[in-house]
């Protein structure tokens, strides 16, 4: 490591000017000790404008505190993001995961400076990007300033991952715990779920998951399955477990075999250790790991995903509740998309029939006013709740009406059924 690059945080973000853009690494390798130099510049600097995906650190930056030096633009809104863009303190881009690298690249996004955390370099100068590599990699080579936080405590995955000591401009060495992940309690209601997708997982199939209890509950429904791969924008750790298990093994992929294939994780330490100089984890960025032609190169991919809700004729609401955004895109229309090109995929939108509270229905007449598409009704196929599976594919709208609902709670059939009947002109 070159002494001459070797500073501490507040030197190296003294760099930051007024106007000036600032990408941050996402997720659970957000670097965190520069992310608290730079917030602790607030009200030295104005109109800074912070961008990244998922926030799991402080996010000062997003605080009404903090609103005289920043501005956050989020590519996925998460917790921190949530208030401040229904407040109109912050913003977001509507986008495709699978786009976003593509938005540093063509300097959609015109990037000052951008903040990682890496990996130790090795002998050869390569420091791995660790467990987001997403749109981190393409923020590092677009950024006019790189600032990378080297952490000890960060993995060192392979694939298209690695940054050369070379390509950065400061270089900040702190040791500090990675940020975790906490695993969800699994409800009856996520059990049940989890076994309904699992029916249609066979052997030797290639998952997709996402975040959240139901991905675990699914997981936990495996058991029994064999040589499972791995084609996912993200994993956590119960993957590593199916994989200690031998459920998960990567040997029937026809394509990438042998490979868990991810852009970004989220976990324990457990699921760290698992893939830190793991040559069978290939981390590449979101415009690889996500490009539905991509994905579609492996047979039998199933792709699990969930949504806010959902009207009887499948169109997909994953993002907002009615007006208020509380989350984004993200890879949901990237994977449903690539299963559908998969000899032999599926895509399964999975879902409690209810909110959490039980009194309102998620399989609904119509989508809330102002609620986002997020997935289009040509775009669903399989959609599973507690009660079931509907199965959309090859449906008209009235069939597409009568497989949701049976899968709807028992409490609100009987409204949905009225609608329907209003609708189609017919008895149900």
């Amino acid at each position: 490591m070159k002494q001459a690059k070797k500073v501490d945080a507040q030197t190296a973000l003294s760099v930051v000017k007024d106007g000036d853009t600032v990408a941050i690494g996402h997720a659970c390798c957000e670097p965190q000790h520069l992310v608290r130099a730079l917030c602790a510049r607030n009200g030295e600097l104005k109109d800074i404008r912070t961008t990244h995906m998922v926030d799991m650190g402080e996010g000062f930056y997003t605080t009404e505190e903090a609103s005289g030096t920043f501005r956050h633009c989020s590519l996925f809104v998460g917790g921190n993001s949530r208030k401040a863009i229904a407040e109109g303190r912050a913003d977001f881009i509507p986008v495709h995961f699978s786009r976003i690298p593509e938005l540093f690249w063509e300097n959609y996004v015109e990037t000052d400076v951008a903040l990682v955390q890496v990996s130790p370099p090795d002998a050869h100068g390569w420091m791995s990007l660790g467990v987001s590599v997403d749109y981190t990699y393409a923020a590092a080579h677009c950024a006019k300033t790189v600032v990378a936080q080297v952490n000890k405590n960060c993995p060192r995955t392979h694939g298209q991952s690695f940054l050369h000591v070379s390509e950065v401009d400061y270089l900040v060495e702190y040791d500090e715990p990675m940020i975790e992940l906490k695993r969800a309690a699994l409800s009856e209601v996520d059990r049940k779920i989890g076994q309904n997708c699992a029916r249609l997982v066979r052997d030797g199939d290639t998952l997709q998951l996402g975040i959240g209890s139901l991905p675990d509950a699914v997981l936990a429904s495996l058991m029994d399955k064999n040589d499972l791969g791995i084609h996912s924008e993200m994993f956590s750790d119960g993957v590593a477990e199916l994989a200690r298990a031998g459920v998960i093994t990567n040997r029937r992929k026809n394509y990438m075999r042998g490979k868990y294939v991810a852009t970004f994780l989220m976990g324990s330490r457990k699921l760290y250790d698992f893939v830190d100089d793991n040559p069978a984890v290939f981390m590449a960025p979101a415009d690889y790991t996500n490009d539905p032609y991509v994905i579609g190169q492996n047979d039998n991919l199933v792709s699990i995903n969930s949504c806010i809700e959902i009207d009887l004729t499948g169109q997909v609401c994953a993002e907002s509740a009615g007006l208020r955004q509380i989350s984004s895109t993200g890879g949901q229309v990237d994977f449903i998309r690539g299963a559908a090109l998969s000899k032999g995929g599926r895509a399964i939108i999975a879902m409690p029939s209810t909110t959490k509270d039980g009194k309102t229905s998620k399989i609904v007449a119509a989508l809330q006013y102002g609620g986002t598409v997020t997935s289009l009704r040509t775009d669903v196929s399989y959609v599973a709740t507690e009660y079931g599976i509907a199965n959309l594919k090859g449906k008209t709208a009235r069939e597409r009406g009568r497989e949701l609902i049976g899968i709807a709670h028992p409490d609100f059939r009987d409204a949905l059924i009225e609608e329907w009947e209003k609708r189609h002109r017919m008895k149900f």
